[in-house]
């Protein structure tokens, strides 16, 4: 579906290795380092309930090079330490699982677009938010593919052009990908591993939320008033013309809303406040959590009318879709398996809080998005990347005295944004794949408000650091 001479979305990302690879690579390169990086140590102690660095203590320690088949043994090394996260996504992705297969979240979403057809002023805003939500509370990313032929032909009905319908879609979720209040996929899992209480900090995420999504209304709204003057202004006039993009009114639609999809969607909605109140009043941690989501697919299904098979063959289904990002953590995990066993990773903190010993923190925010940034561009999975750099950014965080918060802000930030725009992402040249917009055609739409939220994140960064957000 792409011009000629244009590659595909499937060719580009073709030619980027495979994210297991990736790591695979990293963790042998982890353990080739042990052999070269001098190993040491900081003492860590126990405060309010965290362990943290004691600066200052930093000691050399006698070498510990990590062997051939110990580098092997690092990935179920890693898989067994990370079990705990692993199963809490298998866990969530399972319930999530039997809650669409209830068809409540795609009634719910017709519904929506149902009632702004035809409303030129509302139906951008209102879909954009829609997703936001989603993208906010079940960390919406690849779900999103099945939506764009509908957000297509709104758009297309209403004047515009079907990258209109594509950003509506994808742009709203990832605005609240990006806030991430109640994201448990990610904000969760690195505030676990940054032992802060889950979700914490979600007033200061939700200010900058709301600014992350107006402004990606406002942007999608100028380009499709833009286009709905002159249709020659589409970034994909070329295509439209050629027919590539031809998605008519016969694309399928979801059942309509019934009273049933209505007590699924506030059952799903009790159970998130529930998790928010056990996480706040009662310390909820990811075995609480999980076993919540689990009640929640489950009277989700049996509201729905499912017999228990299918709810859970729903289940099953449910976590099949999550084993690209479960597995990761593994892998990623192992990562930090070798640098441990080699007993560099203390020193590879040392070395990095040294240089930044003399920058002001707000600037050792930044950076440490810069980093988010890059690494994200290989490791596109939000749990894989939390488990690779929060072990490393949250002491960096304790010895440069700022709060742990920024670290885990600097990760949400650096991970969420990027995947908008960079070819590695699997839920993003899903999308355009299925929406035949060719990859550059993509990236020339979205580079500018890809750009903006980066400059929102790091003004955040900043904003945080000076509030000393805990």
């Amino acid at each position: 579906m792409s011009s000629q001479g244009t590659e595909s979305p499937k060719d580009i990302s073709q030619k980027f290795p495979h994210t297991y690879a990736i790591l695979l690579a990293v963790v042998i390169i982890g353990a080739a380092l042990s052999y070269i990086i001098p190993a040491g140590e900081y003492e860590r102690t126990e405060v309010d309930g965290q362990t943290v660095v004691v600066s200052g203590s930093y000691s050399a320690v006698e070498q510990s090079p990590v062997g051939i088949f110990e580098l092997f043994m690092s990935i179920p090394n890693g898989l067994i330490e990370a079990s705990s996260i692993i199963f809490y996504i298998f866990l969530i992705g399972g319930a999530f699982g039997i809650i669409r297969a209830t068809g409540a979240i795609e009634a719910a979403i017709q519904k929506v677009m149902d009632v702004v057809k035809g409303n030129e002023k509302l139906m951008i805003p209102v879909i954009m938010l829609v997703f936001s939500i989603l993208g906010f509370t079940t960390g919406m990313a690849e779900e999103a593919i099945i939506f764009v032929p509908i957000g297509i032909v709104l758009a297309v009905a209403l004047g515009y052009d079907a990258m209109v319908g594509t950003a509506m879609v994808t742009l709203g979720a990832a605005s609240g990908f990006i806030g991430g209040m109640f994201n448990p996929f990610t904000v969760g899992i690195a505030h676990g591993i940054a032992e802060l209480p889950i979700f914490s900090g979600w007033g200061f995420r939700t200010i900058i939320y709301a600014l992350v999504l107006g402004l990606a209304i406002l942007y999608v709204m100028h380009y499709a008033k833009k286009v709905k003057n002159s249709p020659e202004k589409s970034l994909i006039y070329t295509e439209n013309k050629a027919g590539q993009i031809n998605f008519t009114e016969d694309v399928f639609e979801f059942e309509q809303l019934k009273k049933r999809h209505i007590f699924i969607l506030a059952v799903f909605l009790i159970g998130i406040i529930v998790n928010i109140y056990g996480i706040f009043q009662h310390g909820w941690f990811l075995t609480e959590l999980s076993a919540n989501f689990f009640l929640i697919g489950l009277v989700a299904g049996l509201i729905g009318g499912m017999k228990v098979n299918a709810i859970f063959d729903a289940f099953i289904d449910g976590m099949k879709l999550v084993v690209y990002g479960a597995i990761i953590v593994g892998f990623a995990r192992a990562i930090l398996v070798v640098l441990e066993s080699g007993v560099i990773i203390d020193t590879i903190i040392h070395s990095m809080s040294s240089v930044l010993d003399h920058i002001p923190n707000a600037l050792t925010a930044i950076g440490m998005l810069v980093i988010q940034v890059i690494i994200n561009f290989f490791i596109p999975s939000g749990s894989g990347q939390a488990v690779t750099t929060m072990p490393i950014m949250v002491p960096i965080a304790d010895l440069q005295e700022i709060p742990r918060q920024i670290a885990v802000l600097a990760f949400q930030y650096g991970d969420a944004i990027t995947n908008t725009i960079i070819p590695t992402s699997a839920s993003l040249m899903g999308v355009l794949a299925v929406a035949g917009i060719p990859y550059l055609k993509w990236v020339q739409f979205v580079w500018k408000i890809t750009l903006l939220w980066l400059l929102v994140a790091a003004v955040a960064l900043v904003a945080a650091t000076l509030i000393n957000l805990q």
